[in-house]
């Protein structure tokens, strides 16, 4: 047996593996099988051991990361799900908070719940804001439900009721009625799954889980039995949304904790990157083959928020979406991958995207039955990618079927050739990725001014100066691995989970031994959870509470002594958030009361130390000889000429390429745009900066 630890991230085109074992590590890029995702998983499960050399017994742990949450949600493929809330309140899906994500538009479109609203039903009961019972559960009308969601082979439940986030007695015994009588559906507690007040959110998220969960247990426990049926009986963790990993059995029943796991793990990657090179400013991209992704890293720390929105109908358009209150890390996702779809909009234009021609039948160039023009295709004829070299030589391109489906559908409707088509495609989809990170940074109060980006997933480091000179980012890092990178974070995320507790409390009336038993409960909980996985590893706890000042709408995070509270606390506590305050919004308000609204407690295990990379011009410097050259088109000038094409795993630390140059590897290529110099760190990185900046003393 040995200490071999795998990693898979489910992408909407390609499934990435990467396993480490031994101090090496092997990546490969296998097409995604929508239809049944855990067939990819096994394809590249023999393909990656038999090329590292071992067996998958000597696999000691298997971290998975998979969009099918997502994707069952946004194209509406989950199960026919039921919502039993309290009598009285029957259309808060519908109607949510009232707000409009567009205030001057009369004919806006909201998102539809998703439950229908003959099946939101109701039951006699009611709980004030404290959790005392007002109205005993009418155990009656419950029962009486049940011919109802038989009748309408309802195959998962969400039970949210009013104040159920306080006391959960009335939810549990509406789940313990179903069960004895539909003891095959599942059933989704709000008191479980969001136990925070609002109650939009809070039966929007139950009501997102139960429509996932059975489609998320049945895939979960077909991929378990079939790892355990190839000889990899490791124990399997999940990906959460908020950056820690999670048991199989856990992520069965809160499977809406997964909708970004992929994204979470390209998050953690750029994190540990940026630790390793001493970054503290950092844009992440990570653009794979159906979607980009974009995060702020600062202090080696990604963003994290406690609300997330799925299924957005208005593009950047917060409210969109259906509202999910989750732990996440903060990042904007668009439909800018190597399969998003290019064609000409109702004006003539070119657009690009959000849909993709994912792995089936994947871009004309795939020679899969694809028949659009995809950003693929459009690398392909500008001569950014090898034909034979794709995916590691997996899928070979045909260039004549990328040619005539880019002139097709946009260059003969505008009188263009192929590749000035494909130019201008590629200009489309790089500005809607730096609009994007424009939107993200003023969303999130920060600039781009003196960042580094971060760039991987197969489509990163082909447009990632492109996007940085867009954006003014004058330095960009590729790591090694930056194909599969989210998979390679997996690797790096600890065991971990978050309890939120809703708790109301004002600091003039601070009930000290009231939240001490509460965080404890929390501390105990989340400790029992990580103890699934941790496999007695050291843990690390954090607490924090969100807070606002009395009639204010919206609340702040202040972090919490890891302790029990005493009163000289109350005043630490206060301080912290009229500092936490001042950070959002220049200065505090003296004299009005603080009200605490929510809790929240993190275990973690410990995550190792990382290995400082020596600086580049610590090494020796040389310059590196390329394996060959081919001609590009370069989308900034327009200009056609060869450029040098140097294989990555011959360059050695030290080395400087000058642009215009392509990097080839395995799962992606690194192009050094016109006006760039790159030189290869310590750790195998490459580091690109622009001329200009070269010059600053």
């Amino acid at each position: 047996m040995t200490s071999a630890r795998l990693a898979v991230d489910i992408g909407g085109t390609f499934t990435d593996l990467a396993l480490e074992h031994g101090g090496q590590r092997t990546t490969i890029k296998v097409l995604t099988t929508p239809a049944a995702p855990e067939q990819g998983v096994m394809q590249g499960l023999q393909t990656i051991t038999a090329a590292a050399g071992i067996a998958p017994a000597d696999i000691a742990l298997i971290i998975h990361g998979t969009t099918l949450a997502t994707n069952a949600i946004i194209e509406r493929k989950g199960a026919r799900t039921a919502l039993i809330t309290t009598e009285g309140f029957r259309d808060v899906l519908a109607m949510g908070n009232e707000s409009r994500y567009d205030q001057y538009d009369l004919n806006i479109v909201l998102p539809e719940p998703l439950v229908p609203r003959y099946l939101r039903l109701t039951v006699p009961e009611r709980l004030d804001n404290t959790g005392t019972v007002l109205r005993p559960l009418d155990e009656a009308a419950v029962a009486a439900l049940i011919p109802l969601l038989r009748h309408e082979n309802v195959e998962s439940i969400a039970v949210g009721l009013l104040h159920g986030f306080v006391n959960p007695a009335h939810e549990r015994r509406v789940a313990a009625i179903l069960h004895d009588a539909l003891p095959d559906i599942p059933v989704s507690l709000s008191s479980d799954v969001s136990p925070e007040m609002r109650e939009w959110e809070r039966f929007s998220t139950t009501a997102a889980n139960a429509y996932v969960q059975p489609l998320m247990a049945r895939y979960l426990r077909r991929l378990e039995a079939d790892l355990h049926g190839a000889g990899a009986a490791a124990p399997v963790f999940l990906m959460m949304s908020g950056g820690g990993l999670t048991t199989i059995d856990i992520a069965c029943r809160f499977p809406i904790r997964l909708v970004e796991s992929g994204p979470a793990g390209g998050a953690i990657f750029s994190a540990h990157i940026a630790r390793e090179c001493g970054l503290d400013s950092v844009l992440s991209l990570d653009m794979g083959g159906t979607t980009a992704k974009i995060c702020l890293i600062d202090s080696c720390s990604p963003q994290t928020a406690r609300t997330f929105e799925v299924a957005r109908i208005g593009r950047f358009r917060k409210g969109s979406g259906l509202p999910l209150r989750i732990p996440v890390i903060e990042m904007v996702e668009i439909g800018a991958g190597g399969g998003s779809i290019a064609h000409l909009d109702a004006l003539g234009r070119i657009a690009v995207g959000p849909e993709s021609a994912g792995a089936d039948p994947g871009p004309a160039c795939y020679g899969r039955g694809g028949i659009k023009p995809a950003v693929t295709d459009a690398n392909l004829v500008l001569g950014r990618y090898d034909p034979a070299r794709f995916a590691g030589g997996s899928i070979p391109l045909d260039a004549a079927a990328a040619r005539g489906a880019l002139l097709a559908d946009v260059g003969a409707p505008l009188g263009l050739t192929a590749e000035h088509a494909a130019l201008g495609v590629l200009e489309i989809v790089d500005e809607n990725m730096a609009n994007a990170a424009r939107v993200h940074a003023i969303e999130s109060g920060k600039t781009y001014q003196g960042r580094t980006l971060i760039a991987f997933g197969g489509g990163g480091p082909v447009h990632a100066c492109r996007l940085a000179e867009k954006v003014g980012i004058s330095r960009v890092l590729v790591p090694s691995g930056a194909g599969v990178g989210s998979a390679i974070g997996f690797l790096r995320a600890p065991v971990g989970y978050e309890v939120v507790r809703s708790l109301y409390q004002r600091f003039s009336t601070f009930d000290v031994a009231a939240v001490n038993d509460l965080l404890d409960d929390m501390r105990q909980e989340a400790e029992a959870a990580v103890a699934k996985g941790s496999f007695g590893a050291p843990t690390v706890e954090t607490r924090t509470a969100y807070m606002r000042y009395v009639g204010q709408g919206h609340e702040i995070p202040v972090p919490l002594p890891v302790a029990v509270l005493g009163q000289d606390d109350v005043g630490l506590i206060r301080t912290r958030y009229d500092q936490a305050y001042a950070t959002f919004f220049d200065r505090p308000v003296p004299g009005s009361d603080v009200e605490i609204m929510s809790y929240a407690v993190v275990v973690t295990t410990v995550t190792g130390e990382v290995t400082a990379a020596p600086r580049p011009d610590s090494l020796f410097a040389g310059e590196a000889a390329p394996a060959r050259s081919q001609s590009v088109l370069d989308t900034a000038t327009g200009a056609v000429s060869d450029w040098a094409v140097y294989e990555r795993a011959a360059l050695t630390p030290g080395v400087s390429i000058a642009g215009p140059a392509i990097v080839a590897e395995d799962e992606t290529s690194t192009l050094i745009g016109a006006g760039w110099t790159a030189v290869v760190n310590g750790l195998g990185y490459i580091e690109m900066m622009r001329l200009a900046e070269q010059a600053k003393p």
